[in-house]
């Protein structure tokens, strides 16, 4: 039986992603998902973790780069999709790198999160369907694809042939993707079928690229953005509102589970069977990001962080903030080190228990040694990577470390996101 959007107290008319931008402050609420949808089921494969059981900490400061930059994407296609810069915009330490735009010349999906780094998983694309590994990024709204024509930087990639398409349109635009290593994603934008599972979004905008830069990890072909429309660098609908439009869920909603076991995306509501009590939610402060206020970061009893800015992302391993901040949580832990050669990063003793939490909507959520534990700094080491670093922004970025300890809700209909414990 198919629940109503009703039944999550959802407005019968749902607003689009690209409503407005700005959301009043609102009190924590607490609501409990009744709605059925569709479960991809989500397994963790990979991780940073080298042969010799080390971290990979180049990779891993790549990636905090490649967040950095993704981040400043976004805030440059909200300023040009709405005519007024990201309040955000202005807290970013790293110089905007430059997006281009141009008129041109219901069965269970097994997702692996790559390298700590994705979550991907299978969307079947085109007419007849050909399916693709897809990371799923709730800190990003594009969908893009390698084209046909995407040489060695697409490697071993499954490629996307509009021609092949007979439900393919061409939208006659370009994209061009520029990162903080000076390599690009460019391409062209089409439209056409996507499914997820039962679940089909029939006019989707489509980036087909014809390279990849070098930075992106193996194991997908590509990328869907699960963010709002503002921060489109298409400004183009995102996948999951194009579901919404087309009545193919039964709620502006989705959920995930990302830890070790039984992890999942859902879609179309929250799997109550994944938590526990009833989720609390915080409304999200800009339409663009899924961005909630932070109340607290603590350690060890003392909060050295309080009423921050925060980005909920799945694409992010670590929780990011500012220097100051994350000097002050590290004096609290008996031999953390700030790492000389890899900017931001600490480490911790192994054996450590940090006692770490956020506060999110009054609510205390502790952070598990095992998942602020990235590995151990060189082989055989008793000190580890922690999962707190440094991203060179005065807000914070909280992603996998925090994530893998809660169910996590994103409602798109009342621009909220809820957390609640783990069952």
């Amino acid at each position: 039986m198919r629940v109503s959007a009703a039944a999550l107290c959802v407005a019968a008319s749902v607003p689009a992603f690209a409503a407005a931008a700005s959301i009043p402050a609102a009190a924590p609420v607490l609501a409990r998902a009744q709605a059925e949808g569709t479960r991809i089921p989500l397994q963790k494969r990979a991780s940073f973790l080298q042969a010799d059981g080390a971290v990979d900490l180049e990779s891993l400061v790549r990636h905090v780069g490649f967040i950095t930059t993704k981040l400043n994407r976004g805030f440059a296609a909200f300023e040009k999709n709405t005519g007024a810069p990201h309040p955000l915009s202005q807290l970013m330490s790293t110089v905007a790198n430059l997006t281009h735009l141009g008129a041109r010349a219901t069965n269970p999906v097994v997702l692996q999160d790559e390298n700590n780094t994705v979550w991907a998983g299978t969307l079947a694309i085109g007419t007849p369907p050909k399916e693709y590994a897809i990371d799923f990024d709730t800190g990003s709204a594009d969908l893009f694809l390698p084209g046909k024509t995407c040489g060695d930087s697409c490697a071993d990639r499954q490629r996307f042939d509009p021609a092949a398409s007979s439900s393919a349109k061409d939208l006659k635009k370009t994209f061009a993707l520029t990162y903080g290593d000076g390599s690009q994603v460019k391409g062209e934008q089409w439209s056409d079928v996507v499914a997820s599972g039962s679940l089909q979004a029939s006019k989707q905008t489509i980036g087909v690229a014809s390279n990849y830069s070098d930075g992106f990890t193996r194991g997908f072909d590509g990328l869907v953005g699960l963010g709002f429309q503002h921060i489109s660098v298409y400004n183009a609908t995102p996948f999951f509102q194009t579901l919404v439009n087309e009545k193919q869920t039964d709620a502006p909603v989705f959920g995930m589970k990302l830890a070790d076991g039984d992890s999942e995306l859902f879609l179309g509501g929250a799997n109550s069977k994944l938590y526990s009590g009833e989720p609390i939610y915080v409304p999200v402060r800009e339409e663009g990001y899924w961005q909630v206020d932070l109340d607290a970061l603590t350690v060890r009893g003392n909060t050295t962080a309080k009423k921050q800015t925060s980005i909920i992302d799945s694409g992010t391993t670590l929780i990011l903030g500012d220097d100051d901040s994350v000097s002050a949580f590290y004096a609290n832990i008996p031999g953390a080190k700030q790492l000389v050669n890899s900017p931001g990063m600490w480490s911790v003793p192994c054996n450590t228990n940090p006692f770490a939490s956020l506060t999110f909507g009054g609510k205390v959520w502790p952070i598990s040694p095992g998942s602020f534990s990235i590995g151990p700094v060189s082989a055989g080491s008793s000190d580890c990577i922690a999962g707190v670093a440094s991203g060179g922004t005065s807000f914070w970025v909280v992603g996998d470390v925090f994530m893998q300890n809660v169910y996590t809700i994103f409602d798109a209909g009342q621009k909220r996101v809820g957390f609640a414990n783990l069952a």
